[in-house]
């Protein structure tokens, strides 16, 4: 049997770039970015698509800029809320499987327990609305898709809270962060390495589109913006950091444009029982990505 061929989007992302370890011993992989593939543009998407002509569509692409969504709503919207029903249209057509990432904002964070896959989404701004749409958007089309809600994502590459903190604390003596924002810091190896296995199952089965749905895909634990800042902190050696105290704020300290969730925890029981998958608890992943650095 050959191997399938997998058409990955966004291949310099914090995912995109590790997905394309997890997945090269189990598949022929076509990588496309920006600027060669323009998710703002139909006709880009579609001719990709249909020149690849894939087995699989991996999303790993989306308009992440928080903040700016809420002065650029429809370039927010265009690149997560409308592309991704374009490319879900055309792996139906292709009968492909799509998978998509999502994001813990679909939610209002006003829960106090972890949100599940069923509780009713409640964006506060227009990244998480543009992302909510998105969702939407594959799911109405009706092939075969699996979507990974993420939460709170990191890693050695990319932009990210880890890099930043490891950067601010090499160069001042104090640090200020929100410690009234809940979430499961997540490495993007382990969503990756989660995807490639999923995938593995959903190919495998008579019935790929048995396995569609919604799936929470976070790290085990919880922590606050300040907690996950200080164990990043903790485990610097003492030679690379100025920093000596991290001074927890609240919210209401810290304005932003785009207001966050306060509690950003996401149930994974559904990825378990469906796929046998359970994270490694956030500050397990955090050491060792800390230890190996790349």
């Amino acid at each position: 049997m050959n191997p399938p061929h997998i058409m990955l989007i966004g291949k310099v992302g914090q995912v995109g770039w590790e997905l394309r370890r997890a997945l090269a011993p189990m598949a022929r992989i076509t990588c496309v970015d920006f600027p060669d593939i323009d998710l703002t543009s139909g006709d880009s998407i579609r001719q990709w698509v249909r020149g690849s002509r894939p087995d699989i569509v991996i999303n790993a692409a989306a308009y992440t800029a928080v903040d700016k969504a809420e002065s650029e709503p429809d370039k927010a919207m265009a690149i997560n809320g409308v592309a991704p029903g374009i490319l879900a249209e055309e792996a139906k057509r292709l009968n492909a499987l799509i998978v998509h990432y999502s994001t813990d904002y679909v939610f209002d964070g006003s829960s106090t327990q972890p949100y599940v896959e069923t509780d009713a989404p409640a964006p506060l701004g227009a990244y998480g609305r543009s992302k909510l749409a998105g969702d939407q958007a594959v799911q109405a089309i009706g092939g075969a898709y699996l979507i990974f809600r993420l939460c709170w994502v990191y890693g050695a590459r990319g932009q990210n809270f880890m890099l930043t903190m490891m950067r601010l604390a090499r160069e001042r003596e104090k640090l200020r962060v929100v410690s009234d924002q809940v979430g499961c810091p997540t490495w993007s190896r382990v969503i990756a390495e989660a995807t490639a296995l999923a995938l593995k199952a959903a190919t495998a089965a008579p019935d790929r589109q048995a396995f569609s749905g919604i799936y929470h895909l976070a790290a085990g634990g919880m922590t606050s913006w300040h907690g996950f800042a200080q164990a990043i902190i903790n485990l610097m050696p003492e030679a690379e950091k100025k920093c000596a105290e991290i001074e927890a704020i609240s919210t209401a300290e810290y304005p932003t444009p785009a207001r966050r969730p306060a509690y950003s925890v996401l149930a994974c029981d559904k990825l378990e029982r469906t796929f046998g998958l359970r994270l490694p608890h956030w500050e397990e992943s955090l050491r060792q990505v800390l230890e190996v650095g790349h």
